[in-house]
């Protein structure tokens, strides 16, 4: 099995001063700021809806997305393959000061090309979410025997 390197889509700059510069015109402060506010916006984006993290790879017979989904009813849960993308929508009740609020969230993943789309399946165990994505018979390796004359 080998694990495929999945980036986070989000793009993140250095953070422009008023003075138009970079960090190196910032005081210690803002510099901190500005580092623990982009390294944990990820964090503040999941707990009220937005992109959730995955997990991607495959072994010889399949390519699989799991991703974790914690307080998630398997009913609340969308899966589907869209134009060679894997679309996973999902949704909670997260309790607010103003009372209860559902958090919605989203994640789109192209897919490899060699996937069998009438045979993709997803289980949901325990918060995880994991879609299997089988692999074309065509597209997986094949032993060719040699011959001797």
């Amino acid at each position: 099995m080998r694990y495929i390197q999945l980036t986070n889509p989000e793009t993140r700059g250095l953070a422009p001063t008023a003075l138009g510069g970079r960090h190196g015109e910032l005081g210690l402060d803002d510099q901190l700021d500005w580092l623990f506010g982009t390294a944990l916006s990820g964090f503040a984006g999941v707990a009220r809806g937005g992109q959730f993290p995955v997990d991607l790879y495959q072994d010889k017979d399949n390519t699989y997305v799991r991703a974790e989904l914690p307080g998630v009813t398997p009913d609340a849960i969308n899966v589907e393959l869209v134009n060679g993308s894997l679309s996973i929508q999902a949704s909670r009740k997260v309790k607010s000061v103003a009372g209860e609020e559902e958090a919605s969230f989203s994640r789109l993943v192209n897919l490899p090309d060699d996937v069998q789309a009438d045979k993709v399946s997803a289980a949901y165990e325990n918060g995880v979410l994991t879609v299997t994505l089988p692999v074309k018979e065509e597209a997986k390796p094949k032993k060719i025997s040699i011959s001797v004359n």
